[in-house]
């Protein structure tokens, strides 16, 4: 850090996915940079009554529970934690607000001491589509003040038609089947399955036990505008404030950013708002910065959303390209960004940074190098 600022950086270690695209992060890697999308008919239940009917699903997906307890594991797993290790970790875990989330969240916790000895779940987040990247940053901040040597932070969210209905109703899902960010006749979100763990450590910590980081988590930044339940303020200020936020807290400038993982889903107001926001921040570069929102793929995973799409951007600044922003038709002149179209880009060196956006006016920015 710059100024002669020594407190510890947070190192990401392990890394767990599921997502419509596959188990793993393979099969999700090759989807973004693919430009590949995962969705298709809901199958999963009834949607013989609503207005859209298409989703990011996993056809062989098991109960949530389940399904995070594996993707834990995998964590755990990538980051070399033997069961003394994991004895002293604590977890943060993200979910959907519903009647099972007191139910997903003890099945979990139990699961995972039994196999892995682990602390269980010291905290569950439920703040909608920046749940995860808020348990991020708590977790960030635990490490860097040194009240914590390790966190591990988990999300998790299987579309069921309880969600699905409510979005439905406020027409908020495309009915066309694709999500199209940043696009001229977008027509909504789309719904998407993830499942995401990643264990996070101070440098100091994972050097000791000889664990290789697979990227460093450098800045995060938070701000609300207060604007409108769940619309957002025409100009992004709260996103900007986010941004800069989390890039103040790196130590990196905004030429120093080589991709931005755009939150945008397709919203007729939420995508101009942001554009609006990365133009304020990087708009006097002489390089535009590219951008891509892997939504456009993998689907909207609510409170593991955030989760889902910081592993996207590791992997992907880890392979050297930048994923696709699919389903794009033609530009609006609102949202006059540099698109990655067509085919991924190579990623120079350098940060990446991830936005999330949620309803009352919520945003969150995670700074990632590798």
């Amino acid at each position: 850090m710059p100024g002669g600022d020594h407190r510890p950086h947070v190192a990401i270690t392990g890394l767990g996915v599921l997502s419509a695209c596959g188990r793993g992060p393979e099969p999700l890697l090759e989807a973004v940079l693919d430009g590949r999308p995962a969705f298709g008919p809901v199958t999963r239940f009834d949607v013989s009554g609503r207005r859209a009917d298409a989703a990011a699903l996993l056809a062989d997906a098991r109960t949530l529970e389940a399904e995070l307890v594996d993707v834990v594991g995998e964590a755990f797993a990538r980051a070399r934690l033997d069961r003394a290790t994991a004895s002293q970790t604590s977890m943060l875990l993200a979910l959907h607000s519903d009647l099972r989330t007191g139910f997903v969240a003890a099945q979990v916790a139990e699961a995972i001491a039994q196999r892995h000895g682990a602390l269980g779940v010291n905290r569950i987040y439920t703040g909608a589509c920046v749940a995860s990247s808020s348990a991020i940053a708590d977790a960030c901040a635990l490490i860097r003040s040194g009240r914590r040597e390790r966190v591990a932070v988990a999300a998790g969210y299987l579309v069921e038609p309880d969600t699905f209905a409510v979005f439905d109703a406020g027409r908020a899902l495309a009915p066309d089947g694709v999500a199209r960010p940043f696009s001229k006749g977008r027509l909504g979100l789309l719904l998407g399955d993830a499942v995401a763990a990643v264990v996070l450590e101070s440098a100091a910590a994972a050097h000791a036990r000889g664990a290789e980081p697979i990227a460093r988590l450098a800045g995060w930044g938070s701000a609300g505008d207060a604007y409108h339940v769940c619309r957002p303020k025409p100009d992004g200020d709260g996103l900007t404030r986010a941004i800069f936020a989390a890039l103040g807290r790196a130590g990196v400038g905004p030429q120093e950013i080589v991709y931005v993982n755009a939150n945008a889903t397709g919203s007729q107001l939420a995508d101009p708002a942001e554009a609006a926001a990365l133009n304020r921040v990087f708009g006097r570069r002489e390089v535009p910065v590219p951008v891509s929102s892997t939504k456009s793929v993998h689907g909207h995973g609510l409170e593991a959303s955030a989760l889902l799409e910081l592993a996207v951007t590791v992997l992907a600044l880890r392979a050297g390209r930048l994923p696709v922003n699919a389903g794009f038709l033609a530009e609006d002149a609102e949202c006059r960004l540099d698109l990655i179209l067509d085919r991924s880009r190579p990623a120079p060196p350098g940060y990446a940074i991830s936005l999330n956006s949620a309803f009352g006016g919520a945003n969150t920015a995670l700074v990632v190098g590798v």
